[in-house]
């Protein structure tokens, strides 16, 4: 039998050990990886331009807070669709779908100088983006074991501080070839590379011609899941839904928050703005790096240590909860930020804080793939997703409403420093246990 018509359900070998099984699942995360890496740098650029546009473009906070809002409304509506269109198609065409959008979105940002053009801008990439993760997810849970799965999504979860490291190191050298608006074509065409790569190079595992058999044999080692379609009706019945929607839905705007904010916040705090857009962006680089390769440690080491615990004999809902416990409480000192406390030790907490929500997010998606069957992984990860985007809109609202009211950071801050331990609090009362769905009807 050729690699190319494998049964759906691979049983003619036992699963061989992870050391002898193969390694090409890891080169496709490596590729799940870089686009998460590109999606957040289309979405990070906004923030690293922000003192740079407000500045040319006379905007306010509002004003900044609006074309934020934008892309989260886009992104909400966007997960209740796309997330479903992942489904449907499959991850190699959904995910080639949402990378195309994107690419068109970022290119737009260069053509437009309004509010409103900024707006639809962002709504535009916010209905690509919003494709991204639930289909990162469902790839995950295609090509991993169970045990893998958080090392896996805290992998994909890393490209997103990736991509906001380099944004920064990278806009002020483009600054110096071009001007503001044309840097999001770099971006842009980062999207069209991934996107012949992925054409090229994906496939699904039961039928991807470079994959050992043996290897096939140990993704495929957990039970096999039951198989059907979902409607959202029905998932929205069971605790596991309601779960994740609001532990992602509270946790998730923090992160956005910080991606949009946080920049602008130092540049202010800090003096770090100048006259020239390149140089305030050179300013800013150093620090933002360091909070987003703290942020990258978080994510890798929050899957790591939940899979170290359960090789240890933890069970699965003792090890994701007390990693999630761990990041929670390390956020919590983030509140002193929004005092003078000096650049660095201010850099040093949100990097801390950034690095715990990697590690609680990366745990929280695994959650997903523990307790829902395979063939309805997206569509739930897009229902928390939704959610998440919902709370972005919020935030983005208050922030903007709190900083032109009091010019002062101290009550988005002071959010931030608690909202996990109420996430991990509803989940915990909703799945003490960690018990996986049992959806009707599925054949």
């Amino acid at each position: 039998m050729t690699a190319t018509n494998r049964p759906p359900d691979h049983t003619e070998s036992p699963a061989a050990p992870a050391s002898a099984a193969g390694r090409f699942r890891w080169m496709i995360l490596g590729v799940l990886f870089c686009a998460t890496t590109i999606n957040y740098m289309d979405r990070f650029l906004l923030g690293v331009l922000k003192p740079t546009i407000v500045q040319d473009l006379h905007w306010t906070e509002t004003d900044y807070a609006n074309v934020v809002f934008c892309f989260q409304l886009a992104y909400a509506i966007g997960l209740v669709t796309v997330s479903r269109v992942v489904d449907r198609i499959g991850v190699r065409w959904g995910m080639a779908l949402v990378v195309g959008m994107c690419a068109i979105a970022a290119a737009s940002h260069s053509f437009v100088s309004s509010v409103m053009g900024f707006c639809l801008a962002r709504f535009a990439l916010g209905i690509g983006e919003s494709g991204c993760w639930p289909g990162c997810a469902k790839a995950v849970s295609e090509w991993f074991p169970r045990k893998e799965r958080a090392v896996g999504m805290g992998v994909v979860n890393a490209g997103s501080s990736v991509g906001a490291t380099i944004t920064p190191l990278a806009v002020p050298l483009i600054l110096t070839l071009v001007a503001w608006p044309f840097v999001f074509l770099f971006t842009a065409t980062l999207d069209v590379i991934w996107l012949c790569v992925w054409l090229v190079g994906y496939r699904n595992p039961d039928r991807h011609p470079w994959l050992k058999t043996s290897e096939l044999a140990y993704i495929r080692s957990d039970p096999n899941p039951p198989h059907g379609t979902v409607s959202w009706f029905q998932l929205f019945r069971h605790r596991q839904t309601w779960a994740f929607l609001l532990a992602k839905g509270l946790s998730d705007p923090i992160w956005w928050f910080y991606l949009f904010w946080v920049p602008g916040f130092l540049a202010k705090q800090y003096n770090l703005t100048t006259a020239s857009a390149a140089a305030s962006a050179a300013a800013m680089a150093l620090p933002v790096m360091v909070i987003y390769i703290m942020a990258d440690i978080g994510s890798v080491s929050g899957g790591w240590l939940s899979m170290r615990l359960i090789g240890r004999g933890w069970s699965i809902n003792a090890a994701r909860k007390t990693v999630m416990l761990g990041c929670a409480l390390c956020v919590t000192p983030v509140f002193l930020v929004s005092q003078p406390i000096g650049l660095w030790p201010s850099v040093f907490l949100i990097g801390l804080a950034a690095a715990s929500h990697l590690g609680f997010s990366a745990n929280l998606f695994t959650v997903a793939t523990d307790t829902v069957p395979k063939h309805a992984v997206s569509s739930v990860a897009g229902i928390g997703g939704m959610a998440a985007a919902v709370g972005g809109m919020f935030i983005a609202k208050l922030v903007g409403f709190v900083l032109d009211t009091t010019h002062s950071y101290v009550i988005p801050f002071a959010i931030a420093s608690c909202v996990y331990l109420v996430a991990l609090g509803i989940l915990h009362l909703l799945l003490p246990r960690l018990d996986p769905m049992k959806l009707e009807g599925a054949q």
